[in-house]
């Protein structure tokens, strides 16, 4: 059975309350994938799971990151293949 979707606006307000952001940025964030699971357009209304979280990619570790990977790059800077 397929989750129930809720428009973008009620999951905004059940996840931040007064504080919710303005639609333009729900929109934009939607748009730009920082809403997982992503958003489902109809028409123009984006609508979300419950369950939907934010989600900002520019604080997450990225794998181009030398510190995350620091074994291989340890092991590529030696020339060893271990």
């Amino acid at each position: 059975m397929a989750a129930k979707l809720i428009p973008l606006e009620a999951w905004a307000a059940a996840t931040y309350g007064e504080s919710a952001p303005h639609i333009n940025t729900l929109r934009r964030w939607a748009r730009d994938a920082h809403i997982y699971p992503k958003p489902i357009k109809h028409g123009r209304t984006y609508f979300v799971t419950p369950d939907a979280r934010y989600v900002d990619f520019k604080t997450m570790p990225s794998a181009k990151d030398p510190a995350s990977n620091s074994r291989l790059v340890a092991r590529l800077s030696h020339g060893t293949a271990a």
